[in-house]
């Protein structure tokens, strides 16, 4: 199985014409032993290379490429299979764009085309190429900072009672995550995730219950997390409930309810974000709509949460447009080294600019996550690394500082 790779990177220090030939010819040997071909393009600073060859041996190579000290920044940007080598004949070639202002206009494309490939216009590998050759790539790549400036120290959640005893009554218990701004130093609000009452899963608080039972459940069961926010003392801080989109449409009067629950806890609805899962289809959307609006007149908030890991995505934004959207863990996990997902995830910042809505980035669990997605204008982030679910309570929270900053 022929596969092919394509990524880039920052190179550490600078190199110098000669320096960079002989580190290609030296890669050049040891590609060939593994029947790996492919080509390099160096700026004067980023590298993009493109490797071919047997599926194992392109990773090893990938993964030696990784652990140079001298590339920084790695993304990877293509991985996929091919019929063919798109470069047969060249063990790695080096195109050094500093002495090469045609790009790869003048690649000789004869051999290709004489391996069976046919043409590479169209080819989405070669696009890729070009596009960095030609420099527009930095229009729309986001390169995080380095993380070494950053230590990450632990302060106490700021509320008078982080800890709660839990009701043994209860047919469920939450518990409460930080969503913090990174930029200011703040809690921006908590969410209260929903826990059987010996804390596993919330599918197992729904198991046995009709249809209609499950969405009034969902409902009713949010007058324990409010009651867990008064007792924790969250004052002015802002409340996350997740709730089934069809629970505000099948279950009579719902918002109305909804509002009931939060005065009987001494809450206010500007205070509560109703988080809407998108992985439910909206079957019903116009009655869906109708309850988001009646939300927003009485002061909550409206999240879209998960989003790109369901049903709805685009097409739901389309329709009614949340405060905020929650960027799914499985698109942010491991996103600083990972191309596809940093276009899309940069494609979700631009639009959601454009219509004045937060962003949120969901499972943030590594340092280089943070630092790539603060950089490419995530505004809020919730993950392990700040802070991990509390049973009942809120657990202290770790915020990144300069270390610079703090020495100076």
């Amino acid at each position: 199985m022929l596969s092919i790779l394509i990524y880039r990177s920052r190179m550490n220090s600078q190199i110098a014409q000669g320096e960079l030939a002989d580190l290609v010819r030296e890669a050049r040997g040891a590609n060939e032993a593994r029947a790996v071909t492919g080509i390099l393009l160096f700026d004067g600073v980023h590298v993009l290379q493109m490797l071919e060859g047997p599926d194992r041996a392109v990773q090893q190579v990938y993964e030696k490429i990784a652990g140079d000290p001298r590339h920084g920044h790695i993304v990877r940007l293509l991985q996929d299979y091919a019929p063919c080598r798109r470069f047969p004949q060249w063990g790695m070639r080096l195109v050094d764009l500093r002495t090469h202002p045609q790009g790869l206009t003048d690649l000789s494309l004869e051999s290709v085309n004489a391996a069976g490939t046919g043409t590479l216009v169209g080819d989405r590998a070669y696009k890729l190429m070009q596009v960095f050759a030609a420099g527009r790539w930095r229009d729309h790549a986001t390169e995080s900072g380095d993380t070494g400036r950053w230590r990450f120290v632990r302060h106490a959640a700021p509320f008078p009672h982080p800890d709660v005893p839990m009701d043994a009554s209860a047919p469920c218990q939450f518990a409460l995550q930080p969503i913090v701004d990174t930029a200011s130093g703040r809690i921006s609000s908590l969410e209260a995730l929903m826990r059987s009452p010996d804390g596993a899963p919330p599918r197992t608080c729904f198991e046995g219950l009709t249809q209609e039972e499950r969405y009034r459940f969902d409902l009713e069961s949010k007058a324990h997390a409010f009651e867990l926010a008064s007792k924790v003392g969250i004052g002015a801080c802002k409340l996350s409930i997740n709730l089934l989109p069809m629970s505000l449409v099948h279950v009579p009067g719902a918002v109305d309810r909804l509002a009931e629950l939060i005065a009987l806890h001494g809450l206010k609805p500007q205070q509560i974000m109703v988080e809407i899962t998108e992985d439910e289809a909206i079957s019903h959307l116009v009655a869906f709509q109708a309850a988001v609006r009646r939300l927003r007149e009485i002061g909550i908030s409206v999240v879209i949460d998960d989003f790109g890991a369901g049903f709805a995505g685009l097409s739901l934004l389309s329709r009614f447009q949340p405060d905020k959207l929650k960027i799914d863990r499985q698109i942010v996990s491991g996103i600083h080294a990972d191309g596809p997902r940093q276009a899309i995830v940069r494609a979700i910042v631009g639009c959601c600019r454009s219509l004045g809505i937060t962003t949120v980035a969901e499972g943030v669990e590594t340092a280089e996550e943070w630092c790539w997605l603060q950089a490419a204008g995530v505004d809020l982030f919730q993950g392990f690394l700040f802070a991990r679910p509390t049973l009942n309570g809120v657990s202290a929270v770790t915020w990144p500082e300069a270390i610079d900053a703090k020495a100076a």
